[in-house]
């Protein structure tokens, strides 16, 4: 929940109910809000109708929420004579809905989770209705100090949403640091198979550094051989012709006259 609007509350004006508390039970999330200087709050549309399961705020807003109780972002801080809060979410078309333009959309809203909220705004309702009127019952301890506001105890119903929507987000952040847990060791184990990929090709590259230089000594010892082969053995001497070959022949063999 954000509050940028910085303009003081009036001392004189106090909610009997935790603005916070109050929107968490009714919609199950922290929404971002606007407190003008007069104490009225406003909420981002988009916000409220997502946390609500409305898939088109335009028309959730047209259906449930009547115009006096909507308006543009521009419209509601320019009639307080406010500044458009800093970021790219606060658009000046920005659309917002009062307290009750909230309240409208969590009673048209059919999720399990906002039945409590509306079960105890139908006993307001009804109680009303009997007695003229609804008082919350005083808080046990009450804040000290003089000028203190009175603190009010929270209505059953809004209490027990409270309970159980903060036990449902401890479930849901359970689930995720279990989720973040495994993924961290889905991480370390895949670190330890890039280690483990990394020394196997190390290894291949040193035996193949190896076989590289045994080549590089067989290569070398097969040229030597062949350049001592293509040596000659003594000095050059002439290729023999004919009559040398049968001059040879005549001084070793007797050879008769009709050979």
């Amino acid at each position: 929940m954000n509050e940028p609007s910085k303009q003081p509350h009036s001392a004189e004006r106090h909610g009997a109910i935790d603005i916070s508390d109050f929107v968490y039970a009714a919609t199950g999330e922290r929404v971002r809000r606007l407190t003008m200087p007069d104490g009225s709050h406003w909420f981002p549309a988009v916000d409220v109708c997502k946390r609500l399961g409305y898939t088109t705020p335009r028309k959730a807003l047209l259906d449930h929420v009547p115009e006096d109780h909507r308006d543009s972002l521009e419209t509601v801080t320019g009639s307080h004579c406010l500044s458009i809060p800093a970021g790219r979410s606060w658009r000046r078309d920005l659309q917002l809905i009062d307290l009750q333009g909230l309240i409208l959309l969590v009673n048209a809203c059919t999720k399990p989770a906002c039945a409590p909220f509306k079960q105890w705004v139908a006993e307001v309702i009804e109680t009303v209705q009997r007695e003229g009127h609804y008082t919350l019952a005083e808080a046990e301890v009450q804040p000290a100090g003089p000028g203190a506001p009175i603190a009010y105890a929270m209505p059953e119903q809004v209490a027990e949403a409270i309970v159980r929507l903060e036990a449902h987000n401890l479930q849901l952040d359970e689930e995720l640091a279990n989720g973040q847990r495994a993924s961290i060791a889905l991480q370390k184990e895949m670190v330890a198979m890039q280690r483990d990929m990394l020394a196997t090709q190390q290894a291949t590259l040193a035996v193949q550094q190896a076989m590289v230089r045994a080549l590089e000594r067989i290569a070398d010892r097969f040229d030597t051989l062949v350049l001592k082969r293509r040596t000659p053995p003594g000095p050059f001497t002439a290729l023999p012709t004919t009559e040398s070959v049968l001059a040879d022949w005549r001084q070793r063999l007797s050879v008769t006259e009709d050979v």
